[in-house]
Order: C-alpha cells, then structure tokens, then sequence
C-alpha cells in the first residue's frame, strides 16, 4: 500500500460518517426502500451489503470478498479492506459502527473525501439490512483488535465489545432476513451468482468467492463458485457473446477519463438478430437505461451511418437504415461513474443526470470512428450486417401489418382456440398459455370462467433465437399469442416497442408438463418474451404455474407434493402404521393427468396454487442463459446442464 493510501486509510474514522436520518419508516414500508417483500427485495439485502465491500474495493482498500449462502439461510459477507470504524462518533456519541448499523443513510458515501464514487449512493446502506434482519452480526477487524455488535430487527444486542486481537483487517456481515417481513425467504444461487459475476467484471482485481451450504455436490463439497476478471468489460462482452458466432474478431474497448465522467465501453458484434445492451452507474444496473446509454446510441448511430456513407457502401441500398438497424446482433456493456447520480424512472434505475449524455457520446464517437478506420474489415463487416438488418425489419414490419389487419378484419381478432375469461378488466384477468389440447380441455372444465382464460398451445413454438423478426410472425402459436394478449409492436422511433395499452391480461401465466418436452416449451415461450415482449416480464406480468409433481392416497386421504422431500416427509406422515408401502404414490408427468377439480385445486386456485413470479435481476446473465439455452452451440448447454442438474430448480 502507497504512503498516500494508508494517510487515507488512517485519516478514516467517525468523523468521516455523516448521519442524515432515522432508521424508523423502514419496517413499516420496506417495499419503498428495497423494491418489494419478495424475491428482488430479499437478494437486494445481498446487494446492499456486498455493495459495501465494494466500495472499499473502489477506493483501493479490498481486493477479496466472500459471500456464504448458509444452510438456514442467512448470508455472510466478508471483506478484507479496513473495517468500519469503531472509534466514539461525535455527534451521536456512540461507536460509528453502531452508527453505520442503525442509522438510515449515515456511512461514509456522504463524505467525498472517503469515497469520490460509490455504487452504494443508489440504496440505503446496510442499516436497511440491518432493519428487516431478525439477526444481524457485524465483525470488524481493525487497529490489531476484533470488534462485534449484534442486532435484532435494527435494535442493538448490546454495545460495540472487542471479543479479540487479531492482524486481520476487514469486515464481516451475518444476516438473516425477518420472515415477518418477507413473503419468500429462500436465496436463489443463480441469481447470487448472476450478479457476484457482474461485480467481477465491473471491477477487474477484485476476487470474489461465493458458497453455498445448503447444497452439496458429488464429493460432498458446497456449491461454489469464483469470479476474478483481469480483463474487465472486454471479458464481459465476451462472456456474455460466448455462445454466439462472433462477426469482428475483438471487442470495441473504449475507455475515457476525460471531464467529470469516467467512462468505458465494451462492444461486438455477432450474427444473431437481438440487440444485448447492459449499463451500470457506480456498478449499479440501470435497468432502464438513461443518458449514458442514450449518448452512446447516439453515438453509434451517427458514427457507423458516417462511415458508411462515406466509404460509399450504402449506395445501391434502396431502403432507409435507421438506429436500430445498427443495433442488431450489438453485444455491449456500458460503464461510468458518476459522484453524484440521479435516477429516475419506475424503478430507479434509469440515470437522468444530462451531462452525462454529451460525454459518453463526445468519448464514443471519436474512438469508433477510429476503430472503423484502422479496421476497414471489420467496419465493412458491420455496415453489412447493418443493411441486412434494415432489410429484415421492411420485411418484418410488413409481416407484422398483416398479422394485425387479419385481426381486424375477423372482427374480434381473438384466436378460435381461446377460451375468454367474462371479466373485460385486466387487472383481474388471467391468461394461462397451456401446453396442448388436453391439458387445455382440463384447464377450461377446472377453471373460473369469470377472470381466467386458457389459451392451449400445440406443439412448440418456433426458436426466436434462431429465426429472422419476420419469420415470428409467420408462426401460428406467436400469432395467437400476441392476438390474445391485445399488444402490438412498433412506433416511429422504435420498430420492435411494445405497446401494452391494450394488453388484455395482467397475469400471464405459463402452465407446461413437469417433464423435459414441458421444460423446453416453457423455455421457448420464455426466450420469446425476453426478446420480444420485455417489458411483460419487467412489469411484473408473467408467472410460471407450479403443478404438484406427486400425488398420495391413503384410503380416502389424498396429498399433494411439490418436491421430493415434500414427497418423503408425507409419505412418513401418512404411513402411520409405519409402512411407507401403505401409501400409493403416483408421478404426474403431464397436466392431462388431471382431472378438471384437480388442476383447478393444486394449481389455478387463486387461494391455494403456488405461482412463481418471472424477474430478470440481470439482463447480461438472461441474454447469457437463452442464448447458450437456444442457439446452436451445443457444448456450452451441455456443460450447462451437466453441472446444473443436480440442482434442478433453475430461475431465470
């Protein structure tokens, strides 16, 4: 460590942690400060606290984080930078580690001399976590000692105590979320993974391990992985174009430290049809996108048409090229740091600062323009994937004109195989995509007729991810699809925008066999939503039924199983004679296997079905997912499934 960093590192202690208010309106609406009660809301815990370590990491004092999925659980987060201070804080006149802990927004982001840029700024610290855990123990290493609080629901367990000497130096977090205050209170390892993968990326050198203990594998070793990048967004744009075929060799790496903005980029190009576009502020994932990545579209687009025009390849194309068209098959990451961010949109993740637009876009154009002239076989590679694009969206907005106008000419336009719920409020209404006519028989005998309507999918749909946008449309099961849905696509400014004011259903639901054939169906409907009809999945509007895997007679007692343990724990339950062989056990492997009342009461009852909701936590490990999932490659899905298998409950 330089001479200037252990100033720094020693000039941060309590005067550095500004407080700002209370802890109070956080149990009482916990939705507002962590985004819901429910999946996102409990892994945001993780990211709060994982952001913390982070930030020491920015500043130059960690370069090793660990994350434990405990058997109960809890998490533990470790780091090896310089421990939350824990000398007596003036103005509250207690440790500022309990300062820190219990009190909303105090820390050390709010002080720029300790750190001049912090993903932290965009949550509300680990005094939120702290707030909705029923137990909360805070470690510190630091000055040769170690220190400890512990905390219940916010509250301190007793004051800061020195329970030991130790050369270490670092922070350590255990936590257990509330189960008052969270629906759902089990971890899920991809998701963990997904966004511990992103972190390495973002911030090459650091090394971060996760575990998880309450999965084992065939040597009886936890569940682990490790993520260390050298390389940066260069690696992520790689990773996340791996199962793709490539059409430049490298990726475009721009990086500017120019102005107040610091900036990086990282591009390519490949051959399939979709734009794959994620941006960060402060590591943070602006879902919504915002002026960092409207300055490098505009960017892109003014510099690759530029080029093209200049270097006479578009001549003898008869058709306009707009935006999009420069978008298709782009993989890229976007990265700046930002001191003081601002964000806005419906989930706070879209950047609104308007400086930031002029200089990613200054930054970007001058360094394509110069990646274009120094490689003219790559450029000219590009321009004509570019006008392949513009011809395929012609073709696809004529596709799609004539799926809506059929729709208009039958009158209702609905599908003849939907079987309409009464209720004409979306709000309340459901649409449950069935695979097959006779699981779609049950479904429409079982169902409510008032508020839920089945819509029976034949066969599999098409691949989208390896068919052209115009194509899609020619497919039967899409067509009725997006017919019953009530959505249409395109606007002036973007030819694949989905309009939703007219979607019939605010609950989507996608009701397949538990068998391999029901998988590969949901995920092909799956894929198509992530690609075409995003903003369904992000809206919060699409769910996966949950059909019971097993069904238990004894006598006249019947049980349903959603799991094999469930299963085993039944069976000890209803043999009460002690004979497990007095219980009939039978495996549903499709729906038809269900009679009307039954599907109706383990898996379309409003008061009783389990339904799992569709999130994307992040778009690169989605785009990562369906592309190795769908596309031609079939090693990486192989290697996929042969690791994942044993572990069978795989989210999106």
């Amino acid at each position: 460590m330089t001479a200037e960093k252990l100033k720094k590192a020693a000039e941060y202690s309590a005067s550095n942690i500004q407080v700002l208010e209370g802890l109070e309106a956080v149990r009482k609406r916990p939705a507002m400060y962590i985004g819901d009660v429910s999946v996102k809301g409990l892994h945001h815990l993780v990211w709060e606290v994982v952001d913390n370590s982070i930030d020491e990491a920015l500043a130059g004092f960690c370069d090793l984080i660990k994350v434990t999925i405990n058997t109960d659980n809890s998490v533990t987060v470790e780091d090896n930078g310089r421990g939350i201070p824990t000398d007596m804080h003036v103005k509250e006149k207690r440790s500022a580690l309990e300062v820190v802990m219990t009190v909303l927004h105090a820390g050390g982001k709010f002080d720029k001399d300790t750190y001049k840029v912090s993903g932290g700024l965009h949550g509300v610290g680990v005094s939120c976590v702290n707030a909705l855990s029923i137990m909360l123990r805070a470690t510190v290493y630091r000055d040769g000692k170690v220190f400890q609080q512990e905390y219940s629901r916010g509250i301190p367990q007793y004051p800061v105590k020195v329970i030991g000497e130790s050369d270490l130096r670092g922070t350590t977090i255990d936590f257990k979320p509330d189960a008052d205050i969270f629906q759902v209170l089990e971890y899920n390892y991809v998701t963990v993974s997904g966004r511990l993968r992103e972190l390495a990326f973002l911030n090459p050198g650091i090394r971060i391990i996760l575990k998880d203990l309450r999965e084992k594998d065939e040597k009886g070793e936890p569940r682990s992985d490790e993520f260390f990048s050298e390389g940066g967004l260069r690696e992520f744009v790689q990773y996340m174009d791996s199962t793709r075929e490539k059409l430049i060799s490298e990726p475009i790496y721009v990086e500017s430290n120019k102005g107040t903005t610091p900036l990086q980029v990282a591009m390519s190009y490949n051959t399939s049809f979709s734009e794959n576009l994620v941006s960060y502020v402060n590591n943070i994932n602006t879902h919504e996108g915002g002026t960092h990545v409207a300055g490098f579209r505009r960017a892109l687009t003014r510099t690759l048409k530029t080029y093209a025009e200049k270097s006479g390849l578009l001549e003898k194309v008869k058709i306009d090229i707009n935006g999009d068209d420069f978008r298709e098959g782009l993989t890229a990451v976007i990265s700046v740091k930002v001191a003081e961010p601002q964000f806005e949109g419906q989930t706070k993740t879209k950047l609104g600062n308007s400086d930031v637009m002029g200089a990613v876009d200054q930054a970007m154009g001058e360094a394509l323009q110069n990646f274009l002239e120094e490689h003219p076989k790559d450029a000219k590679m590009i321009v004509n994937k570019v006008i392949l694009a513009a011809q395929a969206r012609h073709a696809a907005r004529k596709a799609r004109e004539m799926v809506q106008r059929k729709n208009v000419l039958s009158g209702t336009g609905l599908p003849g195989k939907l079987a309409d719920c009464a209720s004409t409020d979306p709000a309340v209404s459901e649409l449950y995509l069935v695979e097959g006519d006779s699981a779609g028989g049950s479904a429409k005998q079982g169902r409510n007729r008032h508020f839920q309507a089945i819509l029976p999918l034949r066969g599999k749909i098409l691949n989208v991810e390896k068919a052209q946008e115009h194509k899609i449309y020619d497919n039967e099961e899409i067509k009725n699809m997006i017919t019953a849905l009530g959505v249409s696509f395109g606007t002036n400014d973007d030819h694949k925008a989905l309009n939703l004011s007219k979607l019939r259903y605010h609950k989507i639901v996608i009701m397949t066999d538990a068998d391999v054939d029901g998988s590969h169906i949901r995920t092909l409907i799956l894929t198509f939503f992530f690609r075409y009809m995003r903003d369904l999945i992000e809206q919060g509007y699409v769910y996966i039924a949950l059909p019971p895997l097993y069904q238990l007679k004894k006598g006249k007692e019947e049980r349903y199983c959603w799991t094999e343990q469930e299963r085993d724990a039944i069976i000890k339950e209803m043999a009460r004679d002690g004979k497990a062989d007095s219980v009939n056990v039978q495996r549903y492997k499709g729906l038809g296997e269900m009679n009307p009342e039954q599907l109706w009461s383990t898996t379309m009852d409003p008061e009783r079905r389990s339904l799992k909701l569709v999130n994307i936590e992040s778009a690169a490990e989605a785009d990562h997912l369906f592309s190795m999932l769908m596309g031609d490659e079939v090693a990486p899905r192989r290697d996929f499934i042969e690791k994942n298998a044993k572990y069978a409950n795989i989210d999106i």
